[in-house]
């Protein structure tokens, strides 16, 4: 649907499908350095975060087709999942903004860097064939909930060390993840800085209770959680992965630095201005 609305728009269109993830980076990577105006990736966070190796600090515009099972930076650029025509006529429009994106040695994030038990969660919701959506994530939580401990966690943001026993830290450029759970509300794409949420530890029980609150990120009004701001923070913990834009991306320690427009996105008229 969204490529037949494109070419009714009167886009000039070349489809390219990978086998595989490699493969599609690979086509992604050539249509960069072929000097295509844009490029559309049609699927979830997932893909979106593979399009994101190929366009970042190039001139190549990145338009989105929403269409996995979390589409949380979809969301925040105001696109709909699951609206395959509304999303091609942003395309066609052609309305760019340019935004920050996050960056861990070569590797580009456009959300949220996960560690600690958002990443647990992440890893366990991977293997899982059911639910779809976010009520994957919501099983992944209850289960890995049962079998996880706070871990020591040492931060450095800026000029500011910390060091504490939290049950997660999460890096956001981005806001939210997991379909809708907005771990970093403060965070803007366009500020050139990336907001920490520290989640220190809390027992099982009252974790559970403050959870719901996550959907409308109020959980950084509990005692527990502390925010902040800066533009390069390390995290470093033992036995932790890190994940950025729900995908998996090495074991701790990284370093994620902010990057100022780094990225041009297709967006709504409301969210950008005209190219």
């Amino acid at each position: 649907m969204a490529l037949a609305r494109l070419r009714e728009r009167g886009v000039d269109v070349h489809p390219m499908a990978g086998r595989d993830a490699a493969e599609a980076g690979e086509l992604a990577r050539r249509a960069v350095a072929d000097g295509y105006d844009a490029l559309v990736a049609v699927g979830g966070d997932g893909m979106l975060h593979l399009a994101l190796q190929a366009v970042a600090g190039t001139p190549v515009a990145l338009g989105l087709v929403p269409s996995g099972s979390g589409n949380d930076f979809a969301r925040l650029l105001g696109l709909q999942p699951h609206e395959p025509q509304a999303a091609a006529d942003v395309v066609a429009d052609g309305v760019v903004r340019t935004i920050d994106a996050g960056r861990v040695g070569s590797t580009w994030f456009a959300g949220v860097l996960s560690s600690g038990f958002d990443s647990a969660v992440n890893e366990r919701a991977n293997r899982m064939r059911w639910p779809k959506g976010r009520m994957r994530y919501n099983v992944a939580i209850v289960a890995e909930l049962g079998v996880f401990h706070a871990m020591p966690f040492r931060i450095q943001m800026d000029d500011v060390r910390l060091e504490t026993e939290a049950m997660l830290v999460a890096v956001g450029n981005g806001v939210s993840y997991g379909g809708g759970m907005r771990v970093c509300p403060g965070a803007r794409i366009d500020d050139g800085l990336l907001a920490v949420t520290v989640l220190n530890r809390i027992s099982k029980v009252e974790f559970l209770r403050v959870f719901p609150r996550v959907y409308e990120g109020r959980h950084v009004d509990h005692p527990a959680v502390t925010v902040h701001e800066a533009r390069r923070v390390t995290l470093e913990a033992e036995h932790a992965v890190a994940y950025a834009d729900g995908e998996p991306l090495q074991p701790l320690p990284v370093t994620v630095e902010c990057v100022p427009g780094a990225v041009r996105v297709l967006a709504p008229a409301a969210e950008g201005t005209t190219a």
